[in-house]
């Protein structure tokens, strides 16, 4: 099994596609003409496109699903291959993944990516029944295949980042933490951030919260459980409050920004935004994960010919984690950008290793 750890940025923006109705949930086509349309053709690329499998909350997360999006369209420009993206559904099974992820690995899409852990069951199981095409997931590396690529982060990287950017901007020694569900997954977010604030100051106090105990109950997606637990924590004193909650970090924004107090995003640049502008005075910034990134190498190397397998992992020396530095506020607060430069160096040189929970 090839290891390889390399990711390639992925800038791309999301674009509006039209919506069309399939089996298994609601997805989108591409409208990008073949290969040979657009003079890409590749000698060794026989494949339908990308099929892209979201996580909960789907496409308009303005985080995780999006960051998704935007690797499977720089793909599409770039190669001209098209695909087809879909979206879960409430309350749906393992089974239903699997079904998806069979249907488009059946009408010839490669890769087929699951966008989030959940889809680990339905990976192995799929990829194991079609070993001509190749598998991604985003998010958990116990899927061991020759036709699957495990596509990790060291979240805790950019989370310690988060945590540093946090306390040195705190006016009350005061932040918080909330996290969508209390999985692992989410644990690294969390140890990363605290390790990072008490980097800075180890005294400093920190509100920690998990929205909801399985993803079922919607800690990933509702905005309404979001806003909630920040005005619960803005009210202890936290003037600064990141978030590890996919769709429902845009509740932790909003609130914050209505109580003028700062908001760390996730994920995906969160201060560019289109749907978040009218709060982004408020997004100090965002901890950055290249799940576009990773999304376009997939479908770089099978388009090459030489897809990857075996775990792929972002990490800061390999820019598949950062925190973004987009809002003009922020730049100008020239210490709190020297501390989270000066950490990012040492963090990438070995002299600062992140714990993971």
């Amino acid at each position: 099994m090839s290891r390889r750890t390399g990711f390639i940025r992925a800038a791309a923006s999301v674009a509006v596609v039209a919506l069309a109705a399939a089996g298994c949930g609601e997805s989108s086509t591409s409208s990008k003409p073949s290969e040979k349309e657009s003079g890409k053709e590749s000698a060794t690329y026989s494949g339908k496109g990308i099929g892209l499998a979201y996580d909960i909350g789907g496409k308009g997360d303005q985080s995780f699903n999006d960051a998704a999006y935007a690797g499977f369209e720089k793909a599409d420009k770039e190669f001209g291959i098209g695909g087809r993206d879909v979206e879960p559904q409430d309350g749906e099974s393992d089974a239903d993944k699997v079904q998806r992820l069979t249907q488009l690995a059946q009408s010839g899409y490669n890769p087929v990516i699951g966008v989030g852990y959940i889809y680990a069951p339905a990976v192995k199981e799929v990829a194991a029944k079609f070993p001509n095409t190749t598998f991604g997931i985003i998010d958990d590396e116990q899927v061991a295949a020759k036709n699957v690529a495990d596509m990790v982060f060291h979240e805790e990287q950019a989370s310690y980042l988060a945590g540093v950017a946090a306390a040195k901007a705190s006016k009350k020694a005061h932040i918080g933490f909330i996290g969508g569900v209390d999985i692992p997954l989410i644990h690294k977010f969390e140890a990363g951030y605290i390790q990072g604030a008490k980097s800075v100051n180890p005294a400093i106090k920190i509100e920690s919260q998990y929205l909801t105990e399985t993803p079922q109950e919607g800690g990933f997606s509702s905005p309404d459980k979001g806003k909630a637990g920040a005005s619960g924590q803005i009210e202890a004193g936290a003037d600064v409050i990141y978030h590890a909650a996919g769709l429902s970090g845009q509740g932790v924004i909003s609130e914050a920004a209505g109580k003028k107090v700062w908001a760390i995003g996730v994920d995906s640049d969160q201060y560019s935004q289109t749907s978040l502008a009218a709060y982004k005075d408020y997004i100090l910034g965002s901890a950055l994960k290249n799940v576009g990134g990773a999304v376009y190498d997939l479908a770089k190397s099978v388009y090459e010919g030489k897809p990857l397998s075996g775990v792929v992992r972002g990490s800061l020396s390999n820019d598949g984690v950062g925190f973004s530095d987009t809002n003009p506020k922020y730049k100008a607060m020239t210490d709190v950008v020297a501390a989270v430069d000066k950490a990012k160096k040492d963090i990438v040189d070995g002299k600062i290793t992140v714990n993971a929970k």
